[in-house]
């Protein structure tokens, strides 16, 4: 089969198209051919020697769409989809025409989406399930501020608190594309400046968020704990630009804040699938949306993919195997 493969840590141009051995199934295993795979910046990082705990030679890619072609008779010819923290690290990743999966990583994708949207929703739409859903257990009728709205994590928080009935607070660095699933979702918008504390708590009565979902992290964090309400929860994804924090204790137990950490990649391929076929009903019913595909390369160009990544393409960059 063909395959992108990295033997050295570095930057896109490490990335190899090469020829491997196709995986064959067994007891423990099906076999996916892989239709479309979408590329993250966690897999660019990747590339790059960000994880130490990647094993090299290595195939990248956390997220996949595709059909089972080798496994049990149940799931032959089933439309599939996923992602893991396992599957481009440890275990060879998605960016090849098939990938050997654990039984129990197979999750049927929604029947409304192309391959290529069902490709783009896995690490992102896992997470913000992950934190707002399993870790803070949001509630209809309460309000959570979504600090980096606009960001393919951001944009699955608003989709999915929405979802649950949840009033939704965009905070970003400048207003949402009102085109983008997100940006129709949004009750508010608060610029994320200096008076963001200040606006949010102005929106909400003097109270703050029940939920606040920080996207940013780092630079972002002491305005993440500022928004809170008390007794509110507060989920920390991200560390951007501030590996090592400082807030007020005193304001924060006064304020009795929960303070949540959230990492799927910590998930491997088969512990995301019970998130991924949660999310199927959604996809389904309308109440969430696939995010927009920006671009979309052959496997032969992942290269020019992943540099689009590593650029900051706004919206989603997709990998076709066909």
């Amino acid at each position: 089969m063909k395959a992108i493969q990295f033997k050295s840590f570095g930057n896109p141009e490490v990335l190899e198209y090469v020829e491997l051995p196709t995986p064959q199934a067994d007891a423990q295993h099906a076999v996916v051919r892989v239709v479309a795979a979408s590329v993250n910046p966690s897999d660019v990082k990747n590339v790059s020697g960000h994880f130490e705990h990647t094993v090299l030679p290595r195939t990248p890619g956390r997220d996949f769409s595709g059909v089972v072609v080798d496994g049990p008779q149940a799931w032959l010819n089933a439309e599939v989809w996923g992602t893991g923290g396992d599957i481009g690290f440890t275990r060879d990743g998605t960016h090849a025409e098939f990938l050997k999966v654990p039984l129990a990583a197979l999750s049927r994708k929604p029947s409304t989406l192309t391959h290529a949207q069902a490709s783009a929703i896995g690490v992102n739409f896992v997470v913000a399930w992950l934190g707002t859903v399993e870790y803070a257990k949001l509630q209809a009728g309460e309000t959570i501020a979504v600090i980096g709205a606009g960001g393919g994590v951001g944009g699955a928080v608003v989709q999915i608190a929405k979802a649950r009935g949840a009033r939704v607070i965009a905070v970003d660095r400048r207003p949402l594309d009102a085109d983008t699933p997100a940006g129709r979702l949004i009750d508010a918008y608060v610029p994320f400046d200096e008076h963001v504390a200040e606006r949010l708590r102005e929106l909400t009565g003097g109270a703050g968020a029940e939920v606040v979902y920080d996207t940013v992290g780092g630079v972002a964090f002491e305005t993440a704990l500022s928004l809170a309400k008390r007794r509110g929860r507060v989920l920390e994804i991200s560390s951007t630009g501030k590996r090592r924090v400082e807030f007020d204790l005193i304001d924060f137990y006064h304020n009795e804040t929960q303070l949540l950490g959230v990492d799927s990649a910590k998930l491997g391929v088969a512990e995301s699938a019970p998130l991924m076929t949660a999310l199927v009903e959604g996809f389904e019913s309308g109440k969430l949306s696939a995010p927009a595909i920006a671009q979309e390369f052959p496997l032969e160009r992942a290269r020019e993919a992943y540099e689009a990544v590593a650029a900051g393409t706004r919206g989603r960059v997709v990998v076709r195997m066909q």
